[in-house]
């Protein structure tokens, strides 16, 4: 956990609020309610992208405030504000009061102090100068280009952030924690004949830019995008049907956390409108599958030293040789169920209520070299990276879409093909697992989740998976 000092002069010694006067503030106004605090955010974010030859946008900003929260039963007052001041801290308390009417709570146990820190405490948006950010940009544009005459398009970006939290709860207990993040990201669109395709790459995480940003890293990521686009000029249409499909490790880990991971969050699981709710102690995935999140791994995306209530990150084995075993919890909602937090409250910003989201959600590895994998199929699809996606969390029902994937032809790989989707439900995906690869990987830190309106960075991850009669819809006639 980041040294409170550090945020302490951010959010009062040199701001408008005193320390006092707010410890006091939230003291009274989550008198008689289970729980709540008051969220601190103060955050600079820049972003340039780089295209064709140009800057066609770059940004920087500033933005601060604070969200208050009063919680009661299942229901939350909440207010938040960028006036950052005593009287607009007392115009929110006046406003969040009300959801205590009629209610005496007990306050909720406040959550652990962690000495651990995930990842460094600098602001990476001072490591490079704006001139060396354009000029690492321009280079990835020539380097494309040089490498490939039928690069026609090439777009390049860099972007990062440095937030600073600080959460203030009843009896003068205070958290913080200092977040980077940065991303660098490339995107080519190649020509031959008639045809015309794409591919990207992008990569990224909790630090400042220097790991990214040296020559090795970015030419790889060029290289890797144009790889992509390549192959894809070869592709044939996909063919459509039940078949068996193999998935590549890393990436391909977004489908486990859309169709999967949403389901292990506990508001739905309260509620009872997830496919896996009253399954707890059952069998739902084949044996070896165990899915874990982690937000403790050292500078990954979907890290957090702390999450957005206070409480500490945590290693939550959710799915253990296939038997569901815990779901993934923010405060009120491990209270309503009678559990322990587990570090997974997180929010988008000062504007927005805590809620359960994933970390970095990822499949174990198991014992099975990919090579044998793909030779044990006869006939089926190998997929490498995915678009776009939809998941109906009540029934785990997804659809995805491959942007890179090929036809297996007596276990060797065939042809690339263009417009295969993956369909089927995220429990029963799980069921048909037939093979655990060996080796586990993470993505590159590019994952963003959506949820309720929010979206926070989080990691995805699993190893090389062979998956028996799932649906794959295709183009070919």
């Amino acid at each position: 956990m980041s040294d409170v000092s550090k945020t302490d002069s951010i959010f009062f010694t040199d701001g408008e609020l005193d320390k006092a006067r707010a410890e006091s503030i939230v003291n009274d106004t989550l008198k008689g309610a289970d729980d709540g605090e008051l969220f601190l955010e103060y955050k600079q974010s820049e972003n340039i992208v780089f295209e064709d030859g140009r800057i066609r946008s770059a940004s920087y900003d500033t933005s601060q405030g604070f969200g208050l929260r009063a919680v009661s039963g299942e229901v939350s007052g909440f207010a938040h504000s960028s006036d950052m001041s005593e009287a607009g801290l007392l115009r929110a308390a006046d406003a969040v009061k009300a959801v205590k009417s009629g209610h005496s709570g007990i306050l909720a146990d406040a959550p652990r102090a962690t000495n651990q820190a995930l990842y460094t405490d600098d602001n990476p948006l001072g490591n490079m100068t704006f001139e060396n950010k354009v000029d690492l940009l321009h280079q990835m544009d020539a380097y494309a280009r040089d490498k490939d005459p039928r690069v026609k398009q090439v777009s390049a970006s860099i972007g990062g952030s440095w937030q600073a939290v600080h959460i203030l709860r009843p009896g003068g207990l205070h958290l913080a924690d200092i977040r980077p993040m940065v991303r660098v990201n490339v995107s080519v669109v190649v020509e031959q004949g008639d045809r015309m395709e794409s591919g990207s790459h992008g990569s990224g995480g909790r630090s400042n830019y220097e790991l990214f940003v040296t020559p090795d890293h970015w030419q790889g990521a060029v290289d890797e995008a144009l790889r992509q686009a390549v192959v894809n000029l070869d592709s044939v249409a996909a063919p459509a049907g039940e078949t068996t499909v193999v998935l590549g490790p890393g990436w391909p880990g977004i489908l486990l956390h859309e169709a999967v991971g949403h389901g292990l969050e506990g508001d739905f699981n309260r509620k009872k409108t997830s496919v896996f709710s009253g399954l707890l102690g059952e069998r739902v995935a084949a044996p070896g599958v165990t899915v874990v999140d982690d937000g403790t791994i050292p500078d990954r995306r979907g890290s957090i030293t702390i999450d957005d209530e206070g409480t500490p990150a945590g290693r939550n084995v959710l799915i253990e040789d296939g038997i569901l075993k815990g779901f993934m919890q923010d405060r009120m909602n491990a209270r309503l169920m009678g559990v322990d937090p587990t570090g997974n409250g997180r929010r988008q910003s000062h504007a927005h209520m805590p809620i359960p989201r994933m970390t970095n959600t990822y499949m174990l590895g198991g014992d099975r070299d990919p090579q044998e994998i793909l030779e044990s199929v006869k006939d089926g699809i190998f997929t490498v990276n995915f678009g776009g996606g939809q998941v109906d969390i009540t029934n785990g029902k997804f659809v995805f879409s491959c942007t890179e994937a090929y036809k297996i032809e007596n276990g060797k790989l065939g042809a690339p093909v263009k417009g295969a989707t993956l369909i089927g439900s995220g429990a029963d995906a799980l069921t048909r697992i037939s093979m655990i690869g060996n080796d586990m990987s993470l993505d590159p830190g590019v994952g963003t989740c959506g949820k309720d309106g929010q979206g926070v960075p989080v990691g995805v991850g699993q190893p090389t998976l062979r998956l028996d009669d799932l649906t794959v819809g295709g183009t070919a006639a």
